[in-house]
């Protein structure tokens, strides 16, 4: 089982996907950082100081509570905060889209890739060739 194990872990696709994780978090670290403070500055000026952190709904009894949502979630007032589900949302498309752009362009290289492989193994077909014809002629 060890020994199953190790290869497993150490397979270059697991390997792969670890490093993957690990950049996919990053990333997402840094998208949500544009998001936050470039991105909704931005939105926010252009339709007049429109903060989507602070959007929230009280759905409980909120008497006594200063209202803001933090101090709301530290009552325990129940809160439905849709201004976070949209600030998350907005993160979700930019990320999906840079990676697109990813795929895209790597998907680009492999074409070119592919273009470029048949271009060789027709040199390496031609050697050979004339390898072989040079043999017969002795």
């Amino acid at each position: 089982m060890r020994s199953e194990f190790k290869e497993f872990a150490l397979k270059g696709n697991v390997m792969d996907l670890a490093v993957g994780v690990i950049i996919g978090a990053a990333f997402g670290k840094i998208i949500d950082s544009l998001v936050k403070d470039i991105i909704m500055p931005f939105v926010s000026s252009i339709f007049g100081n429109l903060d989507f952190a602070n959007m929230y709904t009280v759905l409980g009894d909120a008497s006594g509570v200063e209202d803001n949502l933090a101090a709301l979630k530290e009552a325990g007032v129940p809160v439905s905060a849709y201004g976070s589900f949209i600030t998350v949302t907005i993160n979700f498309v930019i990320l999906a889209f840079i990676i697109f752009l990813m795929v895209r362009q790597m998907n680009k290289m492999k074409k070119e890739e592919a273009v470029v492989a048949p271009r060789a193994l027709a040199e390496d077909i031609v050697l050979l060739t004339e390898i072989r014809d040079s043999l017969k002629k002795k």
